[in-house]
């Protein structure tokens, strides 16, 4: 009877190992703050090379109508990771620096990588995690704050809570918010810092430019070079992919790469510095792009590519400093052609370059025009590996497969939402060519202000609404507000946008 469970037993490992076999790999790739018209196959007028980016799309499918689903870096990444806007959770809008958390996924949250685990999946995630974790203080007190005396509190021989590992990821090296722009410059490997940082960064040697003034004089590590962290990352995920093709070739893989670039502060790495003719920046977004194509050629290298979907977009619009020196000296708009830039509503701070390659599967050169939100990443992927999702889970993602695929007939979504800089303060809703937005304003920047963006000011042509509605059809700078002028779309998509909040999802219950 032994012999025959054992039997049994090793039948069925065999068959989930062969079941896994099957699945194609997946890459994501995030990129931070980069925005739409920064990538050359995105923007005809850049004057940045992205000789790699533009590749990756000429073998796969460009989506010309791809949102962030907010317009900064932690809710956006928190709805990825979950398939659901973060504005339906507590602290949905918060941005989290230093020892800030707790982490924004909740225990019992499906998770994108704890999906594809259950599915026999290894799973990796290298860079910006930015989603919140608990650091501990010699009392084993849960800290939870920003700032430098937060920092200098961590107990480091602690393990860290809610960070990537406890997210549904085998393995985690990176850092726990904005790697250079942060109160805490140190790497994490797993759930611990095994360097922790001894000294507060000195910002003297750094380069100065325009793009530089975003450091914090936070605690730095000595093995944390603020001006290589890109390379480090690359090294991690590289060492990653050749080890599974070693170790375990049998199972598929989910990396994660987040990078830094291209945050503010451009901080190039030393051999990309003049590489562009752009400047600091530019030479910023050239390695960004380099390192698309060093993954790109590892999986190749490695006999992977054929059997890994890669996915590549950005976590929302590029910054206002970047754009503003970028036009001003270099007539680079990483916005273009829309308007508006982080933390802004507006089409420029959440319309996102979004790229997929599949060979074999998605169509070389091809582009889609359906509009899809990063949230549909979660469900998308769960129709790769041929998954269904719980009703409790991924309640804003939608399945873009047939689109992928080119087998779509109609538009996937009936509208999508964003979220600005905030909770349920600053919501938009798009279906079709309308765009509603449930304030006045950027819903991030103000524009009348800030000592940059004033130049960029455009008069609202309805002051007195009580928000904004545009026709991207028509207007796609978002130029003429047409609130007062069509009041019945106002109300139905006003109404659907608050049917959609108090629902608490977007996407029909499933069961």
């Amino acid at each position: 009877m032994r012999f025959y469970c054992l039997v049994v037993f090793f039948c069925l490992a065999q068959s989930v190992t062969a079941g896994a076999s099957k699945r194609p790999n997946i890459l994501l790739i995030l990129a931070d703050d980069l925005g739409y018209g920064d990538v050359g196959c995105f923007n005809s007028e850049s004057n940045i090379a992205t000789p790699n980016l533009d590749r990756l799309a000429a073998q796969g499918m460009r989506f010309t109508d791809a949102h962030s689903p907010c317009t900064v870096c932690t809710p956006t990444r928190y709805a990825l990771l979950t398939g659901q806007m973060a504005f339906r959770i507590p602290r949905g809008g918060t941005v989290f620096t230093g020892a800030g958390g707790p982490s924004l996924i909740e225990a019992g949250r499906l998770t994108l990588p704890e999906m594809l685990r259950g599915k026999g999946y290894t799973t990796a995630c290298f860079g910006k995690w930015h989603v919140g974790m608990t650091f501990f203080d010699q009392q084993g007190k849960a800290i939870h704050q920003g700032g430098l005396d937060a920092v200098r509190r961590i107990d480091y021989s602690r393990p860290i809570q809610g960070g990537p590992i406890d997210a549904g990821f085998d393995h985690f090296f990176g850092t726990a918010c904005c790697p250079t722009t942060d109160w805490l410059y140190a790497f994490i490997d797993g759930d611990r810092i095994p360097i922790p940082p001894t000294q507060q960064l000195d910002r003297g040697p750094l380069p100065k430019h325009p793009y530089a003034s975003d450091n914090r004089p936070g605690m730095v590590a000595e093995d944390f070079d603020v001006q290589e962290v890109d390379m480090m990352f690359l090294k991690k995920s590289q060492q990653f992919l050749e080890n599974h093709a070693t170790v375990s070739p049998e199972r598929p893989f989910f990396l994660y790469h987040a990078t830094q670039a291209v945050h503010l502060p451009s901080f190039p790495g030393r051999a990309f510095k003049g590489k562009t003719q752009s400047g600091p920046h530019g030479d910023f977004i050239f390695e960004l792009d380099y390192v698309v194509g060093e993954l790109m050629g590892t999986l190749e290298r490695l006999g992977m590519a054929e059997n890994t979907v890669v996915m590549f977009t950005s976590d929302n619009g590029p910054e206002v400093a970047s754009v503003f020196y970028m036009r001003q000296d270099h007539h680079h708009d990483g916005a273009r052609p829309w308007r508006g830039v982080k933390r802004d509503n507006w089409e420029g701070g959440h319309r996102v370059p979004f790229i997929v390659r599949w060979p074999g599967k998605v169509p070389a050169g091809a582009t889609s025009n359906q509009i899809t939100s990063l949230t549909d990443v979660m469900a998308t992927v769960a129709a790769v590996v041929d998954t269904s999702l719980p009703d409790n889970a991924a309640e804003d993602s939608f399945n873009m497969l047939p689109a992928m695929l080119g087998k779509d007939t109609g538009p996937i979504r009936d509208y999508i939402l964003q979220q600005g800089f905030g909770g349920t303060r600053y919501l938009a809703i798009r279906r079709g060519k309308w765009k509603y937005l449930s304030h006045q304003g950027s819903g991030g920047n103000r524009y009348k202000s800030h000592r940059l963006l004033k130049k960029y000011h455009v008069p609202d042509t309805a002051p007195d609404a009580a928000g904004q509605l545009y026709n991207l059809e028509t207007d796609p700078g978002e130029t003429k507000n047409l609130y007062f002028e069509h009041p019945k779309i106002v109300e139905q998509l006003k109404s659907l946008l608050q049917e959609s909040v108090k629902s608490g999802r977007s996407v029909a219950e499933r069961n």
